[in-house]
C-alpha cells in the first residue's frame, strides 16, 4: 500500500473529527440562546443538534466503529423504553406526542455527546461552548433589563427563572477554564453571568448558585479570593444599579415580591396534584405532557386562569409522568453521572481532569437545586453536564491515569 493511501483516510478521518468538534460544541453553546434561535425560524435551534446526531450516526457506520460503552448509555436505553410505553399507553393524551418528542431528542443527544467527548471532542472545548453560550445569554438579560426595560431580566428566554437556570449552571464551569492569560476574559465572563442572574431575581437560581460555590470552595478548586473579589464586584455593579437605577430596581423588587408570594401557594397545590398522579398511577405515571392534562382535575380547578401549568418541579413532574421505574431512571442518570465525576476527580490526581470534574459536580449540583423549583427536564444543561461526566471517566480510564501531561496532551 502507498504512502498516499495510508495518508487519505487519515485526513478523512481529521476532517470528520472536526465536523463533530464543530456541531458538539454549537450544540451546547446555542442552548442557552435558543430563545433568539427560535425567535428568528422556529426550528433553527434543533438544527444544530439532529446534524451532529447524523454526521455521527454515518461517522460511526463508515468506521465501522460501535459507541463506547458507558453505563450512562444503559440507563438512557431503559429510559427510553419506559418512556415510549408510557406514551403508548397513553397515546390519546392531548401533549402525549409534543411531549414524548421532547424526550426523546435528550436521550439520543445525551448518548451522542458523551460518545464524541470521550473520543474526538476535547472536554474543555465543549465547556467553553457552554460558558460562552450561557454568557452572550446572560449579556442579553443585561440588554433587556438595561435597554429594554424589563423588570425581570429575561434575554433568551421568556421565563427569567429558565435563564437563570442556564446562567448559574453555567458559572462553575469557568473554574475549569482557567488558563495563563485568560483570566480578565474569565472575570468577565463570571460577571456578566452572575449579574444575569441575580436580575431574574430568581431564588432557585440564587439556591443553585449557592450550592455550586460550596462545592466548588469545598473540592479546593475555587480559591477564596476569587470568590471575595468577585463577591467584591458583584456588590459593585449593584450598588451601581442602586444609584443610577433605583426607581426601576424598587418597581422589580415590589413585582417579584408579588409574583414570590403567588408562587409559593400555586407550587405547593401543583406539587400536590402531581404526587396524586403519582399514587394513583406509579407504575407507568399519567404520559409525557400527562402533568398539563391532569392538573384541572388533580387540582380541583385550584388555578382557574391557570389550567395546563407544568409542576415547577423537575423531580415529581417526572415521577408523576413516567411512574416510578421512569423517575428511577431518571434518578440513574443523576446517579451515573455523579459517580462517573467522582471517579474521575480521585483518579486525575491535581491535574485539570481534576478541575473539569469538580467544575462538571459544581455545575449538575446547581442545576439539580435549581430544578427543585422548576421543571427543567426540557433543557440541555442537565443531559450534557451528564454525558461530559461520563466522557470525563471513559478518557481517564483510557488514558490509564489523570497526569497534568495527559490533560494538557489531550487539548492540543
Amino acid at each position: 500500500m502507498s504512502l498516499s493511501q495510508l495518508v487519505r483516510p487519515a485526513r478523512h478521518e481529521t476532517r470528520e473529527a472536526a465536523v463533530l468538534r464543530v456541531l458538539a460544541c454549537a450544540t451546547v453553546a446555542l442552548a442557552p440562546v435558543e430563545g433568539y434561535l427560535t425567535a428568528a425560524q422556529s426550528q433553527l435551534g434543533k438544527v444544530a443538534p439532529a446534524l451532529l446526531t447524523v454526521v455521527w450516526l454515518v461517522v460511526r457506520i463508515r468506521r465501522r466503529q460501535p459507541p463506547r460503552a458507558m453505563p450512562l448509555h444503559a440507563v438512557l436505553a431503559l429510559l427510553a423504553v419506559v418512556l415510549t410505553a408510557t406514551a403508548a399507553r397513553h397515546s390519546a393524551g392531548p401533549f402525549t406526542a409534543e411531549y414524548t418528542l421532547r424526550w426523546l431528542p435528550f436521550l439520543v443527544v445525551t448518548a451522542v455527546l458523551a460518545d464524541v467527548a470521550s473520543r474526538e471532542v476535547p472536554i474543555r472545548w465543549l465547556l467553553l461552548a457552554a460558558a460562552a453560550g450561557a454568557t452572550v445569554a446572560g449579556a442579553g438579560a443585561l440588554y433587556s433589563l438595561v435597554a429594554e426595560g424589563e423588570a425581570r431580566a429575561s434575554g433568551p428566554q421568556p421565563d427569567p427563572n429558565d435563564l437563570a437556570y442556564f446562567l448559574v449552571a453555567a458559572v462553575p464551569l469557568l473554574a475549569a477554564l482557567n488558563r495563563r492569560g485568560r483570566g480578565l476574559a474569565l472575570t468577565a465572563a463570571g460577571v456578566v453571568l452572575v449579574a444575569g442572574a441575580t436580575a431574574t431575581f430568581s431564588r432557585g437560581g440564587a439556591l443553585g448558585l449557592a450550592a455550586a460555590v460550596g462545592w466548588l470552595l469545598l473540592r479546593r478548586v475555587l480559591p477564596w479570593r476569587v470568590l471575595a473579589a468577585a463577591a467584591a464586584v458583584v456588590a459593585g455593579l449593584g450598588l451601581g444599579a442602586l444609584v443610577f437605577a433605583g426607581p426601576q430596581l424598587d418597581r422589580a423588587l415590589q413585582e417579584k415580591s408579588f409574583i414570590a408570594a403567588s408562587n409559593v401557594d400555586t407550587r405547593e397545590l401543583r406539587w400536590q396534584a402531581a404526587a396524586r398522579m403519582l399514587t394513583a398511577h406509579p407504575v407507568l405515571g399519567v404520559g409525557p405532557g400527562g402533568f398539563r392534562e391532569h392538573y384541572a382535575a388533580e387540582s380541583h380547578d385550584a388555578e382557574v386562569d391557570e389550567q395546563t401549568p407544568v409542576a415547577h418541579n423537575m423531580y415529581l413532574e417526572v415521577a408523576a409522568e413516567l411512574g416510578l421505574p421512569g423517575f428511577a431512571l431518571f434518578a440513574g442518570v443523576v446517579g451515573t453521572a455523579a459517580v462517573a465525576s467522582e471517579r474521575t476527580v480521585r483518579r486525575a490526581g491535581s491535574g485539570p481532569q481534576r478541575t473539569e470534574a469538580a467544575a462538571i459536580q459544581a455545575s449538575l449540583l446547581a442545576v439539580l437545586v435549581t430544578s427543585t423549583f422548576l421543571s427543567e427536564q426540557y433543557y440541555l444543561p442537565f443531559w450534557s453536564l451528564a454525558a461530559l461526566a461520563a466522557a470525563a471517566e471513559a478518557r481517564i480510564r483510557r488514558e490509564g491515569g489523570g497526569s497534568a501531561d495527559a490533560g494538557a496532551a489531550r487539548d492540543q
